[in-house]
């Protein structure tokens, strides 16, 4: 069976689906349930939804709303199959009287400047714990999709930078110093463990700094 192509984002545009917003290569939505019980029996509905038609968003439920993201994982993108599931959510939501709010909607990712991706992806990869893009070299994103995007620009060769904000990573306490060992291995340094095991500070190879955190010694 071929996978669905991807579709563009003036296509998802004209689509009609109002309850819904291309942003990056996702579908996402969130709807005001209001309270807790009535977003439970929405992602009940996704939930029978997905099963039908074999194909699984991620489904955030809080209170008071649920927020869910489409996109077709074998093929990095927005297709098709995403289009048709968003549509019968938002009839399952309408089933329950619960209003989207597309205005609510947003997604960070992080851009780092740097004259040479490929000598300081590794370490990115391997401290946050991140996975390649399948669809360009210069991106690396989070499969469980709690951790925003990572992207490389390119820029000119440049002096270490006075970073004015740098990544810290919380991790459990059981997996910091496997986490620190990787992030090594891939070309870091470790700048400080002056402060271990609430958190050791490293750097990639062009100086670009990171904290791997725990709670331990925090009281």
């Amino acid at each position: 069976m071929t996978s669905p192509d991807i579709v563009s984002f003036t296509e998802v545009e004209q689509a009609g689906l109002s309850d819904w917003r291309r942003l990056f290569d996702t579908l996402r939505a969130r709807y005001r349930t209001g309270d807790f019980a009535t977003g439970l029996r929405l992602v009940n509905r996704i939930g029978a939804l997905a099963e039908e038609a074999n194909h699984h968003p991620d489904v955030d439920l809080r209170y008071p709303t649920v927020a869910v993201t489409l996109w077709s994982h074998d093929v990095g993108g927005v297709t098709s199959r995403d289009v048709d599931l968003a549509r019968l959510i938002s009839r399952a939501a309408a089933d329950l009287d619960v209003e989207a709010d597309p205005s609510s909607l947003s997604v960070v990712e992080i851009a780092l400047d740097t004259a040479d991706h490929e000598e300081i992806k590794p370490f990115w990869r391997a401290v946050l714990g991140l996975t390649d893009d399948p669809e360009t070299d210069t991106q690396l994103f989070d499969l469980v999709g709690s951790l925003p995007t990572v992207w490389f620009q390119h820029t000119e060769p440049h002096d270490e930078p006075r970073q004015r904000f740098h990544l810290d990573i919380r991790v459990p306490a059981e997996v910091a110093e496997q986490r620190i060992a990787a992030a090594l291995d891939a070309g870091g340094t470790l700048v400080t463990d002056e402060y271990a095991p609430r958190f050791w500070v490293l750097a990639d190879a062009q100086g670009n700094k990171a904290c791997v955190t725990t709670g331990r010694g925090r009281g």
